[in-house]
């Protein structure tokens, strides 16, 4: 229980940041609105909703929804079960760390997915939410909507107009709008390629270690 102590706590610090920046977004920020963090051009606070994949993609309906939340689900507990196996297996800490920034942040989505249309209103450009409303919430259990709010678009421009089929329009990057859990899994995803890409995982060491 100790081996797994670490990982738990880093994966309920990512949990409790990224909720509790949720949740101030929620209640404090009118659906579309967006400030300058720190008069920053390229660091903003844009905050919006979607109903299915990371990055504001979405995924279907009502049943794209639940699929894909039902996904999650089962996704992030075959994570948790091979990341405590790796964790008894004695594997790379870095490893580890990598599979529990994932785990939490796909964990985090779906806290959002689950629980979010219950416990608040809808946000509207006119309205903020409220969390516990005397009218109940937007949707049913399951069907909530993720909450995002950061956006960086650091690079903002048009392209010349002598390119050929893109000269005149602009281009915008990073365009895409994310929030703490996304860039959880994202660095979690990054970590594990590098890792399983330059490091060699103790199982395989333990493998190829000659018998005496």
């Amino acid at each position: 229980m100790k081996k797994i102590a670490k990982p738990l706590i880093l994966i309920c610090l990512i949990l409790i940041i990224d909720q509790l920046i949720k949740i101030y977004v929620k209640t404090h920020f009118f659906i579309g609105e967006e400030i300058k963090v720190l008069g920053l051009d390229w660091f903003r606070i844009h905050f919006l909703e979607n109903k299915g994949m990371a990055f504001g993609m979405s995924f279907g309906d009502v049943a794209g929804k639940f699929i894909l939340t039902f996904a999650r689900i089962v996704l992030s507990v075959l994570i948790f079960v091979y990341m405590y196996k790796l964790v008894n297996k004695g594997e790379k800490k870095l490893i580890i760390y990598s599979f529990a920034l994932v785990f939490a942040g796909a964990v985090g989505n779906i806290i959002d997915c689950l629980f979010y249309g219950v416990v608040f209103n809808a946000s509207t450009p006119f309205r903020l939410a409220t969390m516990f409303p005397s009218e109940g919430g937007y949707a049913p259990f399951f069907f909530g909507k993720v909450v995002d709010m950061f956006y960086f678009p650091l690079i903002n421009t048009t392209f010349p107009e002598w390119l050929p089929l893109v000269g005149g329009s602009k281009f915008r990057f990073f365009n895409a709008i994310f929030n703490f859990a996304d860039a959880s899994i994202t660095i979690g995803v990054i970590l594990l390629v590098v890792s399983y890409a330059f490091l060699k995982p103790k199982s395989s060491e333990a493998e190829q270690k000659p018998v005496d």
